[in-house]
């Protein structure tokens, strides 16, 4: 029997840990600012909602409650602008990484399929592809790709790790482009409602899909909007077909979001009040690391949109991770989004607002 996981690579913050002990050996304590995990309180509302549906003795269903494809729906339409969305065009999933490792085999890919997704990107796009033994492909241009045998194509905006947002007019071209050659597209949408320099704009719109929903599919999550990501609260959303032969499989493989999570996602997704004063925090911390490392020596690329900021001295990332670590501050080096990212660093600004004003401090 052979082992799974020797299709994998080696799992990157592995090599992150001596950096870390660094960092952690400063007199006022880490500022780790390597990971995008949210920090702040889960807003009451959603808090009460997980609490009051604490007593589900029940299985929940995999499709979820009627209350929440409701919710999806409103949501889609509301937020992203979707038009004459019904239940078929919604999914819960159990966070959205799981959805992302696992999507290429659910959809029955393997051996001569190919899986493509951008050159910098977050690195569960090509475990999703190892995993089923298709072929990963990388992207500067999705449209130059050769579509012989290309399964799956992702789009990233707002981007990990750079921040990037897609113009509308570009995601039109790549949609047509894909419909053309019969690929199917994924859009993971996380970052969506944190947008700063630019609107990011969901391939869902009728102005970027045309009102047809036919091979496209949006991945959303709750866990950076709404501070949920010990919830695993996440959606898939678009193409009713894909979504009702993912809807049978992952009946089979009991995949469901547990039924409290089903609650507080629907108390989540009809506030927006919460979602704006955590982006009121993020814009906050966002500007003074912005300014604090532009002042020691950083040029900002991209980051327009995201919970990171794209960040270069110019120089092997790994030199800028040990600089920073002997200050106190852990980030991701760029490279582990791929080899593009070598002379970058990922800083997320997901730390409390007092670790935030530390690193500024250092930095100056």
């Amino acid at each position: 029997m052979s082992a799974v996981s020797s299709r994998l690579p080696v799992f990157p913050w592995d090599k992150l840990e001596p950096y870390k002990r660094t960092a952690l050996a400063h007199p006022d304590g880490i500022v780790d600012l390597s990971v995008g995990t949210p920090v702040d309180p889960v807003p009451a509302l959603i808090q009460e909602a997980l609490v009051a549906a604490a007593d589900s003795p029940g299985y929940p269903t995999v499709w979820g409650t009627p209350e929440l494809r409701d919710a999806l729906t409103g949501w889609c339409e509301r937020r992203l602008g979707a038009v004459g969305f019904a239940h078929g065009n919604v999914l819960p999933v159990v966070g959205s990484k799981e959805l992302v490792a696992w999507l290429p085999t659910q959809l029955g890919l393997g051996a001569g399929d190919k899986v493509a997704y951008p050159r910098l990107a977050y690195p569960t796009y090509e475990v999703g592809a190892r995993l089923c033994g298709a072929e990963a492909v990388v992207y500067d241009d999705p449209t130059e790709l050769d579509p012989a045998g290309l399964k799956l194509l992702w789009l990233n905006s707002p981007s990990n790790p750079t921040g990037r947002v897609l113009p509308k007019e570009e995601l039109v071209r790549i949609v047509a482009w894909a419909r053309e050659h019969g690929v199917l597209v994924l859009s993971d949408e996380c970052y969506l409602e944190l947008g700063w320099e630019a609107d990011p704009v969901s391939v869902l719109h009728p102005d970027v899909c045309g009102g047809s929903y036919e091979g496209i599919v949006a991945v959303h999550s709750l866990s950076k909007r709404s501070n949920l990501a010990g919830y695993r609260a996440a959606f898939i959303a678009g193409d009713a077909a894909v979504l009702g032969e993912l809807l049978q499989i992952r009946k089979h493989g009991g995949m469901m979001t547990a039924a409290p999570v089903q609650a507080a996602t629907v108390a989540a997704l009809g506030d927006d009040a919460h979602v704006a004063e955590q982006r009121a925090r993020y814009a906050a911390r966002r500007e003074v690391l912005k300014a604090a490392l532009e002042a020691h020596g950083f040029r900002i690329e991209h980051s327009e949109a995201s919970l990171y900021l794209w960040a270069t001295r110019d120089e092997p990332c790994w030199e800028t991770v040990a600089h920073l670590a002997e200050k106190g501050v852990l980030v991701a080096p760029g490279d582990f989004y791929g080899e593009a990212g070598a002379r970058h660093v990922r800083v997320a600004f997901t730390a409390t607002d007092e670790r935030v004003a530390a690193a500024v401090k250092r930095l100056g």
